[in-house]
């Protein structure tokens, strides 16, 4: 069931996303649909492990020995309540699509891996 959690950001601004929070024991219950729940960090907080995250992964790829010339790097986030912003999983264990590309010129061809 999904659950809305409101994110403030750095500003003060609200942010509601609905989460779907897997619990196990004993749960509050409510007659309402309408409950909010405050998130334990900002929103902009809960996204910055995300932005490391990405950082650190361009990193890997402009900085290698292949020497692309765009990388595109793309993975879903999950919000929740207590841990903020994870890399979403698909069927398989994580989710991360890495797209490097070569811009062609004079002395050779293009290439995309």
């Amino acid at each position: 069931m999904d659950e809305l959690v409101e994110f403030k950001t750095d500003s003060g601004a609200s942010v509601v996303v609905a989460v779907d929070e897997e619990r196990r024991g004993a749960q509050p219950v409510s007659r309402g649909d309408g409950v909010l729940r405050q998130a334990g960090q900002t929103f902009n907080g809960a996204l910055e492990s995300i932005h490391t995250a990405a950082e650190s992964a361009l990193r890997v790829f402009r900085d290698g020995q292949l020497k692309p010339d765009a990388v595109e790097i793309e993975f879903g986030v999950k919000l929740t309540a207590e841990a903020g912003a994870v890399i979403a999983k698909t069927s398989m264990e994580g989710h991360l699509v890495v797209k490097l590309s070569w811009t062609p010129s004079a002395a050779g061809g293009a290439s995309t891996v």
